[in-house]
């Protein structure tokens, strides 16, 4: 067996995947996009351990322990999408920065909340708005 074929599908496999994580904005898509790296590892060790020729078979091994771990991922990483889902209404990528903590990234707003919109309106604004209690913003309630 020619060891290029196996390698060079997983290469095509991982760039997929990789392009997945980068490009993609949906969740769903991230997460599939990763199982789709991970299997191309598994290819990679199933294809060496043939080439090698290993009595162990130590690569088959660890792809069993690397499905393993991809299913465990996929089990909490979907339970936390749909967690998100219900309460933001979207599985958007680039709309939970809204859920870091107040330091916020080193690069990110010094005051550490979000760049939004909401956080630019001006902090003494006490008229009340149509409809709403005052202290509240367009469709939060009060804590």
């Amino acid at each position: 067996m020619h060891l290029a074929y196996p390698a060079v599908l997983a290469v095509l496999l991982f760039c997929i995947g990789l392009y997945g994580v980068l490009a993609r904005r949906n969740a769903i898509l991230v997460l599939m996009s990763v199982e789709l790296m991970l299997n191309a590892v598994n290819l990679n060790l199933v294809a060496f351990d043939v080439w090698i020729r290993d009595s162990l078979h130590a690569g088959q091994a660890l792809t069993l322990f690397t499905i393993a771990i991809a299913a465990a991922e996929i089990g909490i990483g979907l339970a936390i999408v749909l967690l998100v889902y219900r309460n933001r209404g979207s599985s958007d990528v680039d709309r939970l920065r809204d859920l870091r903590e107040d330091g916020g990234p080193p690069g990110g707003n010094p005051s550490g909340g979000s760049d939004d919109e909401e956080s630019l309106a001006p902090a003494t604004d006490n008229a009340p708005e149509s409809g709403r209690d005052q202290g509240t913003s367009a469709g939060r309630q009060p804590a």
